[in-house]
């Protein structure tokens, strides 16, 4: 890969030490990687990572099923935040989850985290509901606000098969 290009591609085993290590850099409250290495095993988990100078500037872990998608880990590096990359990264995750024919996302964040509201309301997602004390924090438990986002509109939905 030349110097400067960034691509998507499917994460493998081999990608789980660096994807650990942003895991680690990334969140306070971070996944274990048995359950990274469990949704690699699943057919239903679509797992995918950036690369961005060479280095790993991100990944994303969803899974579809029955016409519905949910973004279970959405990561960016710390060094590349606020410029663009999580748009960017979310983009190329539902146009994946379209052609899983995946009609709407979900997804959980937490009320905390603002960047990552701000960009999920940016990008048309909306609050559907809560989940109380979803997330482990610092002070004990934080909750979920659960957002959705129809991926697919009146004009494509009768597309043929």
């Amino acid at each position: 890969m030349k110097k400067g290009l960034q691509y998507f591609r499917k994460m493998t085993s081999d990608d789980l030490d660096r994807v650990m290590l942003l895991e680690l850099i990334a969140y306070p409250f971070p996944w274990q990687r048995r359950l990274f290495s469990d949704c690699l095993d699943k057919s239903s988990y679509l797992c995918w990572v950036f690369e961005h100078e060479e280095q790993l500037g991100g990944y994303l872990i969803s899974s579809s099923a029955a016409g519905e998608a949910h973004i279970l880990n959405l990561c960016v590096h710390p060094k590349l935040q606020g410029q663009g990359w999580g748009a960017k990264l979310l983009a190329e995750g539902e146009w994946i989850l379209k052609q899983h024919r995946a009609e709407t996302c979900f997804l959980e964040v937490r009320p905390s985290n603002i960047a990552a509201l701000s960009l999920y309301q940016s990008k048309g997602y909306n609050e559907v509901g809560r989940r109380k004390n979803y997330y482990p924090a610092i002070a004990g438990r934080e909750d979920a606000i659960v957002m959705a986002k129809p991926l697919i509109s009146d004009e494509n939905m009768f597309l043929s098969v």
